[in-house]
């Protein structure tokens, strides 16, 4: 009789279950796509590509100076003092350039995660007004093995994110 009982109510509960998915409205949101093509992302871009200009040129322009020293240093025809002096002097320059380039690496990463984090908002909001628009019961973002085509809405996303 105890048996009987746990599956009557094992096959009630799978049957809610089923109910209850079956009326759920899932969406699905590629993140990825969005950071790629959503117009806040590529201003994002813009705006540190403009920010650490200056210093991206400054990078160039010692590196510039290192090839020119080693080419001539490579050349020949410097006394030993003058070249060894050459030398120590391309030493110290190479050390300064891995130094500011770490540096202005760190400042961009740094940079790009606050920024980030404000899209990454964006995004929410975007996501949110779609969903209670639409009148979705669960979005997904990422980590998910597959998702039909018909339940994603991340275009739905980007549209929202243009306006």
């Amino acid at each position: 009789m105890n048996k009987l009982l746990q599956m009557i109510l094992v096959a009630g509960l799978a049957m809610s279950a089923t109910q209850v998915l079956a009326d759920t409205k899932v969406g699905y949101v590629q993140v990825e796509k969005i950071l790629q093509e959503a117009p806040q992302a590529k201003e994002i871009s813009a705006k540190l590509q403009r920010e650490f200009a200056s210093r991206v040129e400054d990078l160039e322009r010692l590196k510039k100076r290192i090839l020119d020293q080693e080419a001539e240093l490579d050349k020949g025809g410097k006394s030993a003092d003058a070249g060894n002096k050459l030398s120590q002097d391309i030493s110290s320059q190479q050390i300064d350039f891995q130094r500011k380039q770490r540096e202005l690496n760190e400042d961009v990463q740094l940079r790009q995660n606050e920024e980030s984090a404000g899209l990454q908002n964006s995004i929410n909001k975007a996501v949110t007004a779609v969903a209670e628009a639409e009148g979705y019961d669960l979005v997904v973002y990422n980590s998910v093995a597959y998702v039909s085509k018909k339940i994603d809405i991340t275009d739905k996303v980007l549209k929202s994110l243009a306006k």
